[in-house]
């Protein structure tokens, strides 16, 4: 069965997201039953920039409590949050919440840039307590929510220099269009459909640092692999015990085509059973600490 490093939930679904309604525990439940996904990570939105209504960190942990052995909570830090200042105590929050069981930080979505000194502080704090954290990037700022780069991930590079520690899970559009090299910079606001003719910035990057992760969810870390099979085996192959699965659903009616991906590769014999464990669970398992 899969594990989910990447999903959101509301108890209360609230006003529609985008034209959506979250999920309900019970309705998440009832489509991991139907696609064979065992337990997934719970990710709060706790920045205003992606949110209508702010969800609490409390709330998923009320959830993964209630629903034991199908949800991991991961709590949610705004750099903003205590002081809005580059020396705000980030660390009394964090430990609050790793005594409340999380497993790590995420998605974090302020749109502020990844070298601002309220961000760096966050990374610094997430890295002291040995916390996996998930970013979203935008391509922007402002009109956009996730932490801004610029083509090319040249802030999230030194980000991943200065804490080496500190394992950082990629995720959205802007991150996963540079698994080949970008044809134009808009390129990175949607779901570039090109062959990977040449390497992009990614697969460097994860050459390079072995701290930087990626978060397959949504249609962005699908697309990455689907635009292009072939490179999709080798990027599996190379990368194999840092690629997790993962499906950022949002509301009951989201598909998840990359489960389906991954299990067609496997089945073709294009992937081993080895890369397949691994990309599905297995290094969740070990990245969270979980019990197989």
């Amino acid at each position: 069965m899969f594990i989910d490093i990447h999903v959101h939930v509301r108890r209360i679904p609230g006003p529609p997201h985008r034209g959506q309604y979250y999920p309900t525990p019970d309705q998440l439940i009832e489509i991991y039953d139907r696609l064979e996904i065992e337990k997934g990570v719970l990710l709060p939105e706790v920045n205003p920039e992606c949110a209508y209504v702010i969800q609490s960190n409390e709330e998923v942990i009320e959830i993964a409590e209630k629903y034991p052995g199908r949800f991991i909570p991961f709590c949610n830090v705004d750099p903003r949050f205590v002081s809005n200042s580059p020396d705000a105590p980030l660390d009394k929050v964090l430990k609050y919440y790793c005594d409340h069981g999380c497993k790590g930080v995420g998605e974090v979505c302020a749109n502020l840039p990844f070298l601002h000194p309220l961000v760096q502080n966050l990374f610094r704090h997430v890295q002291d307590f040995g916390l996996p954290l998930t970013f979203h990037i935008a391509p922007q700022m402002g009109g956009a929510y996730g932490l801004y780069d610029d083509p090319g991930l040249p802030q999230l590079e030194r980000s991943l220099q200065l804490f080496p520690k500190l394992i950082f899970l990629g995720h959205s559009q802007p991150f996963w269009a540079e698994i080949g090299r970008l044809e134009t910079p808009a390129d990175r606001y949607g779901y570039p459909d090109y062959p990977v003719g040449e390497e992009g910035v990614v697969p460097k990057l994860m050459r390079r640092y072995s701290n930087l992760y990626g978060d397959l969810s949504a249609n962005s870390g699908y697309n990455a692999l689907a635009r292009d099979p072939e490179y999709a085996v080798k990027f599996l192959n190379e990368f194999q015990d840092r690629l997790l699965f993962g499906t950022d659903i949002t509301s009951p009616s989201d598909l998840v085509p990359l489960r389906d991906f991954l299990l067609k590769l496997y089945r073709e014999g294009r992937i081993s059973e080895k890369v397949f464990w691994k990309v599905s669970r297995g290094n969740a398992i070990r990245l969270l600490g979980l019990d197989d």
